[in-house]
């Protein structure tokens, strides 16, 4: 069985169905043989990590960058796994209400700097979530559930 980690900082009822939505969809029962495992931010560990097939991260866009708890997980892990975990695939989104493109920047830059494999681009939710927005976090998590299945 393989495992996706989703390390997200959820702090609003918005980012909070986004994440719904992308448990729902690394969840669906078509994809078969991952373990899905959902930590916070602020507690996910370099073990989480290492442990993990795949990511996906969510972040709100605080001050045109990713959240502060976001980076904090991105500065425990980065040098206990970055050799380890060189390819690994992610996917992201962020959710604000200005622009989002700093964030966006950052979140790249620093899984560029790991070596990890976009398995999607990201999404990019601004204002309040309407379908559409969940639908894309929904494909967002099936996706990288998809890419490291064992099964598909």
């Amino acid at each position: 069985m393989t495992r996706l980690l989703v390390v997200h900082h959820t702090p609003s009822p918005a980012t909070a169905e986004l994440l719904d939505a992308v448990l729902a969809g690394a969840a669906d029962p078509e994809i078969t043989g991952v373990e899905v495992t959902s930590r916070a931010a602020l507690a996910a560990t370099a073990s989480d990590l290492l442990a993990a097939d795949g990511v996906v991260l969510g972040t709100p866009a605080n001050i045109g960058y990713m959240s502060g708890a976001l980076k904090h997980f991105f500065d425990q892990v980065f040098y206990v796994c970055e050799r380890e975990k060189k390819g690994l695939p992610y996917g992201f989104y962020v959710h604000g209400n200005l622009g989002l493109e700093g964030a966006v920047a950052s979140v790249r830059s620093v899984a560029d700097a790991l070596g990890w494999a976009a398995a999607a681009d990201p999404v990019r939710v601004t204002g309040a979530p309407d379908a559409r927005a969940r639908d894309a976090c929904r494909e967002l998590g099936a996706v990288l559930a998809a890419t490291i299945s064992p099964d598909l």
